[in-house]
């Protein structure tokens, strides 16, 4: 079964498994909460038209100068992207022809970035063996030669979050092979700032921090992410970008989504407590999983050679889960939930349960 490489758009994934799909569809497959943006997105939406008739601002403001002074840095360390995925493809031109190391499973748009730029790819591969941890011991030799090294963190598609100290010592390590370190925090928002590596930029340069906002602000529609790093770094990352790269309303509405700290800990208290549920389900009914600290888990079932007849049968029942073929690795032996309603979890809870009952 041929089946798309990432998350959402679940319509597609119906078409390509050939399975026709039910009237009613929850979408487990993505990362974005259940709560819907900000309240304010909908009190200033008709204030928003008049933005739509104008050329937006080329430097993506007012959102730069507002995530710099959310993160306490220099407006000019900020580059603004339409979307993540935007700056990846900026990063991969930065090391064409180069060689770089991936932490796998990880975020398939890495490779594809980076494979389109001809970039040699080392990989470290990680496994449940030793819950999925990445450790210096694995990293000091593969990154000798290279010219930067991935990091998701938390990462994706496991959820395991590295702590600041062996951050910092995965920082110097990079530092001493004169390697730049890419550290993609989409998720870290639904654990909080405080294990941000935003405070450590000046003590290393060579650090690149990619930030979205798609996930936290519940805003996938309209693209919008940054990189913060050194200010060279940033003019160097820009070089190329398109002109009026992020639209008027992306910027404005981000600007004020960061404004938004009630909401934010709303949805964090909200994610965290489904989640721990999720995983308590899972290890009453004998399942393995990741020891996620975002929005999201990964889970095998007691029996993986079961993984894709459970697939199909929840994609009957209406419910997506993101398949795990295209996460090295994993190999589709696991799945990947995003956190979604109390309700919608409760349901893929018991249509999970029914399917165990019978297999």
């Amino acid at each position: 079964m041929v089946l798309p490489n990432h998350g959402a758009n679940p319509l597609h994934l119906y078409k390509q498994a050939g399975i026709t799909p039910p009237e009613q569809i929850v979408d487990f497959s993505e990362n974005v909460h259940p709560f819907g943006p900000p309240a304010f997105l909908a009190e200033q939406w008709p204030k928003m038209l008049e933005r739509v008739g104008t050329y937006p601002d080329p430097q993506g403001e007012p959102f730069r100068t507002a995530a710099a002074k959310f993160h306490q840095v220099k407006v000019d360390q900020l580059a603004i992207g339409n979307g993540a995925a935007e700056i990846f493809t900026w990063l991969a031109r930065r090391y064409r022809n180069q060689q770089v190391v991936l932490i796998e499973p990880a975020f398939s748009e890495y490779r594809q970035t980076l494979e389109s730029e001809n970039v040699q790819i080392r990989v470290i591969q990680l496994g449940p063996e030793n819950g999925w941890k990445l450790t210096l011991e694995k990293l000091q030799p593969a990154i000798v030669g290279c010219t930067a090294l991935y990091i998701c963190n938390p990462q994706n598609p496991t959820g395991i979050l590295l702590d600041l100290d062996t951050l910092k010592k995965i920082a110097q390590a990079c530092l001493n092979q004169n390697c730049e370190l890419v550290l993609d925090e989409a998720f870290i928002d639904f654990i909080g700032e405080q294990v941000s590596f935003m405070p450590f930029l000046q003590e290393f340069p060579n650090v690149i921090i990619v930030r979205s906002m798609t996930k936290m602000y519940a805003i996938p529609g309209l693209r919008l992410g940054y990189a913060v790093s050194q200010t060279e770094t940033i003019d160097q990352l820009k070089q190329g970008a398109a002109h009026w790269n992020v639209n008027a309303l992306s910027a404005a509405i981000g600007a004020d989504c960061l404004k938004a700290a009630s909401y934010r800990l709303k949805v964090i208290g909200a994610a965290s407590a489904e989640r721990q549920k999720m995983q308590q389900f899972f290890s009453r009914n004998h399942c393995r999983t990741t020891d996620s600290a975002a929005n999201f888990l990964s889970f095998q079932l007691p029996d993986p050679y079961d993984s894709q007849a459970f697939f199909v049968e929840l994609l009957k029942k209406g419910m997506v889960l993101r398949h795990t073929e295209s996460f090295r690795g994993m190999d589709g032996k696991w799945f990947r939930i995003g956190m979604k309603s109390t309700e919608n979890m409760e349901k893929l809870r018991e249509a999970i349960a029914a399917w165990l009952e019978v297999n």
